[in-house]
């Protein structure tokens, strides 16, 4: 019984992945040194954008942390201020342990590496298509990636690692404020 308990207990802070997809932000916080530096430091103690900031880019810091937010990795609080000063959100990353429960094509994972990792400027233009596409309506994943003659997975991937786009059911959806 004891083995149980203590499995219950470390449960909150194993990441399990059961969808290939969800590997997109870890993918691409993994590659960016500066990303996993944030990361890093987010394994340890909980830290203000500011407090992150003073290793690291200002822009470099909201970038991370709106894909960090959007991949479910950190979680974040209001820190108590000290008497005369204002509250500040911190951070820290949720899980300290990764588990993959998945199975997929391996033109699919090549199809997710890709989107994730790649600086590809072909991968830009289609980028800003795609995005193009979906602010004027053209949302489902399928149609867009018959128009683009790439996967639909290929597709996931993209909109999980940009700011602005985010995978709901079988379609995609335009976040007008990415960082809040």
């Amino acid at each position: 019984m004891t083995n149980i308990k203590w499995v219950f207990a470390l449960t909150g802070h194993i990441r399990i992945v059961n969808d290939p997809i969800d590997l997109v932000p870890l993918l691409i916080t993994f590659n960016n040194p500066e990303y996993k530096k944030i990361y890093d430091k987010l394994s340890k103690n909980w830290m203000t954008e500011q407090e992150l900031a003073e290793d690291v880019e200002p822009e470099m810091v909201n970038g991370c942390l709106t894909l960090l937010k959007k991949g479910n990795l950190i979680e974040e609080q209001w820190r108590m201020p000290k008497p005369g000063e204002k509250p500040q959100m911190e951070f820290k990353s949720t899980y300290s342990r990764f588990r993959a429960n998945f199975q997929c094509t391996m033109e699919d994972l090549g199809d997710l590496i890709h989107a994730s990792v790649s600086t590809d400027e072909k991968l830009r233009d289609i980028v800003d298509i795609i995005e193009k596409e979906v602010k004027e309506g053209n949302k489902s994943l399928n149609d867009l990636a018959r128009c683009h003659n790439v996967s639909p997975v290929f597709i996931k991937g993209l909109a999980k690692r940009l700011p602005n786009l985010d995978v709901k059911g079988q379609g995609l959806v335009f976040i007008e404020n990415p960082g809040e």
